[in-house]
């Protein structure tokens, strides 16, 4: 109390007219605003002209709720109801509600129920679900859907539809489906029916379901077990990722609404197939068992796969700086690669790759055509090559194929001599009494002739009588192997037999002439008669020969017998040869053809290029 005393007993007062201070009407109305403000804060709670955090639910039904009605998160207050309003000119109603911050924060998938309040309380309350944390949040304003919220079902509502025809109608299924439990099956319906419940009615068929209802319930809890996942949260985190769905099909009801029309659609779609269906889930068990089985070889795969992740750890550390080092590497490829460079390179091989393109669609078809010419080589060709000829006393013992290289080999040694005009081979021909010829089948295509002195034994392999057959449809490797030493010798090709040719009356001719001339004629044709006779065993060449040198003797005999007289029958002789000219002129127009000219048989004796069948 020594605070209100005053500082000094002996001052002066000083009177109550001469005091200044505070107005205390002034004090009056602060002390009242200042109360009125504190009433206010104390029922209100909150700050004039502000508002908390609001948003609205649509409900079907506002079921009586109420301006102020609470607004509850797991039984706590966290907001009240401000504002009902009708929802866009329809049936539903419009709920704005405010929260504070101890209801906050609200999620996408929150949820919104009406719930009546204990018997003391009344009225209802909104019963709020903030939804999940890994959903996004919603702001300000914010609405929530009809299908996130709910209201409660009053019993005038249950009362309001089960009216008379409806109770009736519920009597009349209840009735229905008992008589359906009880009544006995009809032959129509065995028919029909499985053979373990045929005779027996609906009740006692689903009494007997029972005594299998043991391991059906033990498979079910084995399945409900499993739908609770491995770790504790599998489930919830199944029902909050399925509440995501949904919310997400509540966002899109039009896409919705296609889809249950579509699915309306392949469900009948599936009921017309229901024969089909029940085959194929026949056939599921067997799938499943191999299902099971490939499960178990997958798991059984992953500590494998799981020992690679751990040992390829290690280098996928490394990477980064293996990136790092192949910087420069990238920076010279990214040079390689300039149009001065590879792509300059590339442009201009572009028209070389075309045409190898072509020649490549090219080799499918030559190479199919190379695989049989080289099947032909080795499989018919070759080993025809590497047969040995057996040719009697002319026979090698060699593979024909290296007897024809032997050939050539003489050949080339043969050609070896050359000159001015290039190299040059030389050949001894012969002569003879029998004519052979090519034929129009030699390499010139014209008839090529030759003599020789013994007649043609034979031809190997004999000529045919016709010409094979030309196969060009069919592979050369699939024929057989050429027997070349069963070959049959037949006659020369086209040959013929021919006699020589008679002379005539040769002999005449020198009778004719007198003096040298007539020695010479007479030689001549002895010798050349004896030639042609004996042509067959001493050959033409030699026969004629001899006769030439014994015509050529006899011109010299006779040349030194006469010499001597040469002179003196000079004169004689020349008018002896102009008579005997006469003579022969008018003898020569009266032989026949029997006589030819024996020069001219001799001539076309020696002569290889004839084309008469003399030979």
């Amino acid at each position: 109390m020594a605070v209100l005393r005053r500082r000094d007993p002996d001052a002066a007062r000083i009177p109550r007219k001469d005091r200044r201070g505070f107005n205390p009407v002034l004090v009056a109305l602060i002390l009242i605003a200042v109360a009125g403000v504190g009433v206010y804060f104390g029922f209100a709670k909150k700050v004039p002209f502000t508002h908390g955090f609001r948003m609205n639910a649509v409900f079907e039904n506002a079921n009586s709720i109420r301006p102020n009605s609470p607004v509850r998160i797991a039984g706590v207050n966290v907001g009240k109801v401000t504002k009902i309003a009708r929802y866009k000119d329809t049936d539903a109603t419009v709920v704005t509600f405010e929260l504070n911050d101890d209801g906050l924060p609200i999620h996408k998938d929150a949820t919104a129920k009406i719930r009546p309040r204990i018997f003391l309380e009344g009225n209802f309350f909104v019963d709020m679900q903030p939804g999940t944390p890994s959903s996004p949040t919603i702001g300000d304003g914010d609405t929530i859907p009809m299908t996130q919220t709910a209201a409660p079902v009053q019993l005038g509502d249950v009362l309001t539809t089960l009216q008379q025809d409806t109770r009736t109608s519920l009597k009349a299924v209840l009735r229905d489906y008992g008589n359906a439990l009880v009544d006995p099956p009809t032959a129509a319906d065995d028919a029909n029916a499985d053979p373990a419940s045929r005779g027996k009615s609906a009740a006692q068929s689903l009494n007997d379901n029972f005594d299998n209802a043991g391991p059906a319930l033990r498979d079910t809890s084995i399945v409900n077990e499993a739908l609770l996942g491995v770790k504790p949260d599998d489930l919830s985190t199944i029902i909050a990722s399925l509440a995501t769905i949904t919310g997400a099909l509540d966002r899109n009801e039009a896409q919705l609404k296609d889809f249950v029309t579509n699915f309306d659609k392949t469900t009948a779609i599936f009921a017309d197939e229901s024969s089909n269906l029940q085959a194929t889930i026949v056939k599921l068990s067997p799938t499943l068992q191999v299902t099971n089985r490939t499960l178990d070889d997958l798991n059984a795969s992953f500590p494998a796969t799981r020992a690679f992740a751990r040992e390829i750890l290690p280098g996928v550390k490394e990477t980064p700086a293996t990136v790092k080092a192949s910087f420069p590497w990238i920076k010279q490829t990214r040079a390689l690669l300039a149009p001065s460079e590879l792509q300059g390179l590339a442009r201009e091989l572009s028209p070389a790759t075309q045409d190898l393109a072509k020649a490549i669609d090219a080799t499918n078809e030559l190479l199919p055509q190379t695989d049989l010419a080289s099947k032909c080589i080795s499989r018919v060709i070759l080993p025809t090559g590497d047969i040995v000829i057996q040719d009697g006393d002319l026979s090698t013992g060699k593979a024909n194929y290296k007897e024809f290289w032997y050939a050539m080999v003489g050949l080339a040694s043969e050609g070896q001599n050359f000159d001015g005009n290039g190299m040059y081979v030389r050949f001894q021909p012969g002569a003879g009494s029998q004519t052979l010829s090519t034929g129009k089948g030699s390499l010139s295509g014209e008839s090529l002739f030759g003599r020789s002195d013994n007649t043609p034994s034979g031809t190997r392999p004999a000529y045919p009588a016709k010409r094979p057959p030309y196969r060009p449809d069919v592979a050369c490797y699939t024929q057989k192997i050429p027997d070349l030493n069963g070959a049959a010798t037949g006659r020369p090709d086209g040959s013929t037999t021919s006699t020589p040719p008679t002379l005539g009356n040769a002999g005449g001719l020198p009778q004719q002439v007198t003096g040298v001339l007539q020695d010479v004629l007479t030689s001549l044709v002895t010798n050349g008669t004896a030639a042609v006779q004996q042509s067959t065993t001493t050959g033409v060449t030699g026969a004629v020969t001899g006769a030439a040198t014994n015509a050529v003797g006899a011109i010299t005999t006779g040349a030194g017998t006469r010499s001597t007289s040469r002179a003196k029958l000079k004169r004689t002789a020349g008018r002896r040869a102009a008579a005997k000219a006469k003579a022969r002129a008018k003898a020569t127009s009266r032989r026949g053809a029997a006589d030819e000219d024996v020069a001219a048989l001799l001539l076309s004796r020696l002569n290889p290029f004839r084309t008469g069948d003399g030979g």
